[in-house]
C-alpha cells in the first residue's frame, strides 16, 4: 500500500483560543519532545504552515533547569541531541536556536519573546502531566496561536477514548484501529520539496537569551553552572538522533533475530536500548517501524484483519519481531493512551479496584525485611539480584527490562505500605533512569502493583492477589550469573548462586 506523509488532522490540538497572525515574519517550531529533525510530524506540520504562509521557519529547542529532577543526568543527553540537531540544521540550511535557560524563570519571557513575531506556534504534545502544564501555561502568556502535535505513536492519541485496562483489550483496540494508520508517517526528512524565506531575530531576543554554546556545555565541568542536579552524573549512554539511530542498526543486525528467547535473559542483555531515545525523540517510533519493515519485507498487506487480541500473528513478521513490536507499539501506546485519558496515572488510587483492595488488605502483614529510602537507593538491602539492578539503575541511568519488574516487585515487599512502595518506586525511577518521567515508566511501576494485570492466586501475605515474583525463581529461570559479576559485591554472588 502507498505511504501517507500527509499530518493527519487527529494529531493536532490547539492549546489556547488565539489566531494564527497573518502579519507575522516566522513559524515557530517550539521543540520540547521531539526532539529530531526526522520523522517529526511536529516539524513537518510547522513547515509545511511556514510554506503556506509564505513567511519563515524557526526552531527552537529549549532545556529548561526548573524540570522535575533536572540533573547532569539528563541534561547531558538532551544537549547531546541539541549538539546533533544542530550539525543536522546545518546542513539543511535549518533556521535551528537552540537555548539552555540559566535561571528558574527565563523560559516564559524567552517564549514570549519569540512568539510576539510568529504568525503560528507549534509545539509537541506529550501525555504527562508537567509537560501539559507548563504548555498550557505558556500558551495562556500568548496571543498567537498555539498548536500541539502528537507524534508520539503509530495510533493517534485522539483516537484512545479511554484508558484500557489490559494489553489483551488494548491489542484489541489496536488491532482493528491500526490498519487505516499504519502506512501514514512523517517524513523522513520534514523540508523535503520546500523552500523558505530566511528568519532574522531581533537583537533584543539574541542578546537576552542567546543561543547555547553546546561544545561549551558539553565540556567535563560544563553544567557546573547551572542550577540543577549535579551528584547524577552523565550515564555512558550517548544522546541524540545519530547514536539512536546507530542502535537500533547494531539491534537490527545484531539482537532482532533471537529477541524473542532471549530478551528477557540479563546476562545477553539483548534489548534494543532505544527507550530513553523514545522518550526524548532522538527517534520515532515511525523511523523504527520503517527500518523494521525494510530488513523484513515487510508491507501492510501481510496484517492480519482479524482483532484477536494476541501477541504474536497480526503483524506478519517473524517471531522476534512481532515480540518487539508488541513492546513498541502494544504496551508503549497502551501507556500513553492511559496517561492521555487519566491524569491522575501516578497516584495510588488509580490502580485498579481489585489491586487497591488486596493490598489495603495486607498492609499491615509483617515484612521479614524493612528498608528505608535510602536503602533503596543505596542498593543496601540483602538481595544481591536486586542491588545489581539498582546499581545499574544507578550507573547507566536503565534497569534491563525483565529486571525492573523484580526491582519493583521487592521494593512492594520491602516497603512499610503499598502507597510508600509506589512513592519509592516513582522517585528512583524518575530520578535517575534516562527513560524516567515517562508513560512507559509509570506503566511499569503500577504494573508492580496490579495495573494492566489480573488477580493471581494463591493469596501471598503482603502481595495479597498481585503477581508474586521473587529473586531466587528469577535466578532459576533466567541466566543471571555475569549480571550479577558486573554489578554485585562477589559475597553477594556466592549467597544468590
Amino acid at each position: 500500500m502507498q505511504v501517507k506523509y500527509t499530518v493527519n488532522s487527529l494529531r493536532l490540538t490547539p492549546v489556547n483560543r488565539q489566531s494564527i497572525r497573518t502579519d507575522g515574519d516566522y513559524v515557530l517550531y517550539w521543540m520540547t519532545a521531539a526532539r529530531r529533525l526526522n520523522f517529526n510530524y511536529a516539524l513537518q506540520y510547522a513547515a509545511e504552515q511556514a510554506h503556506k504562509l509564505d513567511v519563515g521557519l524557526l526552531v527552537c529547542e529549549p532545556l529548561p533547569c526548573t524540570d522535575d529532577y533536572a540533573s547532569e543526568r539528563f541534561h547531558r543527553f538532551v544537549l547531546e541531541g541539541m549538539s546533533d540537531n544542530a550539525a543536522s540544521a546545518k546542513e539543511l540550511d535549518l533556521n535551528y536556536y537552540p537555548w539552555v535557560e540559566e535561571a528558574a524563570g527565563q523560559a516564559a519571557p524567552f517564549f514570549q519573546a519569540l512568539s510576539e513575531q510568529a504568525c503560528l506556534v507549534v509545539t509537541d504534545d506529550f501525555p504527562v502531566r508537567s509537560h501539559r502544564d507548563q504548555l498550557e501555561q505558556l500558551a495562556g502568556l500568548v496571543d498567537v496561536a498555539v498548536m500541539a502535535v502528537d507524534g508520539n505513536g503509530l495510533l493517534p492519541l485522539a483516537l484512545v477514548e479511554k484508558a484500557y485496562p489490559t494489553a489483551y483489550a488494548f491489542r484489541r483496540f489496536l488491532h482493528r484501529a491500526l490498519p487505516a494508520f499504519v502506512d501514514e508517517r512523517p517524513r523522513e526528512n520534514p523540508l523535503e520539496d520546500l523552500v523558505l524565506p530566511a528568519v532574522a531575530l531581533p537583537s533584543s531576543v539574541t542578546q537576552n537569551w542567546p543561543a547555547a554554546d553546546l561544545n561549551s556545555y558539553l565540556k567535563s565541568d560544563g553544567l557546573k553552572s547551572l542550577p540543577i542536579d549535579h551528584q547524577i552524573e552523565p550515564a555512558t549512554q550517548v544522546g541524540g538522533s545519530w547514536s539512536a539511530t546507530e542502535q537500533l542498526r547494531v539491534f537490527l543486525e545484531d539482537d532482532l533475530a533471537n529477541y524473542a528467547e532471549r530478551r528477557n535473559v540479563p546476562d545477553l542483555d539483548a534489548t534494543s536500548r532505544l527507550s530513553a531515545y523514545l522518550h526524548y525523540g532522538h527517534i520515532s517510533v515511525h523511523q523504527i517501524l520503517t527500518e523494521l519493515a525494510l530488513q523484513e519485507s515487510w508491507s501492510s498487506t501481510r496484517l492480519s484483519l482479524k482483532p484477536t487480541g494476541q501477541r504474536s500473528g497480526w503483524w506478519g513478521m517473524t517471531e522476534s519481531a512481532e515480540a518487539f513490536l508488541d513492546e513498541l507499539i502494544t504496551w508503549r501506546e497502551l501507556g500513553f493512551g492511559f496517561c492521555a485519558r487519566r491524569p491522575d496515572y501516578a497516584e495510588y488510587t488509580s490502580l485498579p479496584q481489585w489491586a487497591q483492595e488486596t493490598l489495603n488488605q495486607h498492609a499491615g502483614d509483617e515484612r521479614l525485611y524493612r528498608y528505608s529510602y535510602e536503602d533503596f537507593r543505596t542498593a543496601q538491602t540483602h538481595d544481591p539480584l536486586w542491588n545489581a539492578a539498582q546499581r545499574q539503575l544507578l550507573q547507566e541511568g536503565r534497569i534491563h527490562g525483565y529486571l525492573r519488574m523484580l526491582w519493583g516487585k521487592k521494593i512492594l515487599e520491602w516497603s512499610p505500605s503499598p502507597q510508600q512502595a509506589m512513592a519509592t518506586m516513582l522517585d528512583l525511577n524518575d530520578r535517575f533512569a534516562l527513560d524516567g518521567r515517562d508513560p512507559n515508566g509509570y506503566s511499569g511501576i503500577s504494573w508492580c502493583l496490579g495495573r494492566f494485570d489480573r488477580p493471581w492466586g494463591p493469596e501471598r501475605p503482603i502481595f495479597g492477589k498481585i503477581r508474586y515474583m521473587t529473586s531466587q525463581n528469577t535466578a532459576r529461570k533466567v541466566a543471571v550469573k555475569k549480571y550479577l559479576e558486573r554489578y554485585s559485591s562477589g559475597q553477594q554472588q556466592l549467597e544468590l548462586l
